[in-house]
């Protein structure tokens, strides 16, 4: 499997403009520029990109794990809290942090808990990043169906 994407930069670093599009076409020339990614901008920029793939792929990891346990999920909530900052060798992506809300009927919490930890350590995105990956993880209760 290939996936692709492309990102056009025209301009100089703070006065310029650019835009990213997804090969599915999903994004289609979403602008962003210097003020979004280090000021107060209202468009997207790359690590705002890279928050969005990691709480899709953890919530995805966290289904594959939770069906390893006859367990499927009525909801998983992932908010991916990615802090961004300037380190002595330039501007880095210093840690994520995902808040996890899942309301998994009949889970047991320790087995929901490795259930996480698992999807965690196993999404694909997860494992391309070279950051502290920490998580906060809640099974919130659920009306069983009868």
């Amino acid at each position: 499997m290939q996936r692709t994407a492309n990102a056009e930069w025209k301009g100089g670093l703070k006065d310029g403009e650019g835009k990213v599009s997804t090969g599915t076409g999903t994004l289609r020339d979403v602008g962003y520029g210097f003020r979004d990614r280090f000021e107060d901008g209202s468009r997207t920029n790359p690590e705002e990109l890279i928050a969005a793939a990691h709480a899709a792929c953890f919530s995805m990891a966290l289904s594959g794990e939770l069906g390893k346990e006859s367990l499927t999920a009525e909801s998983i909530r992932t908010t991916a809290n990615l802090t961004f900052e300037k380190t002595e060798p330039g501007f880095t992506i210093t840690s994520i942090h995902l808040d996890v809300k899942a309301k998994v009927p009949n889970a047991d919490p320790q087995k929901f808990q490795q259930a996480a930890e698992n999807a965690k350590k196993g999404c694909p995105i997860s494992r391309a990043l070279n950051t502290n990956i920490t998580m906060t993880a809640q099974l919130e209760s659920s009306v069983l169906a009868r």
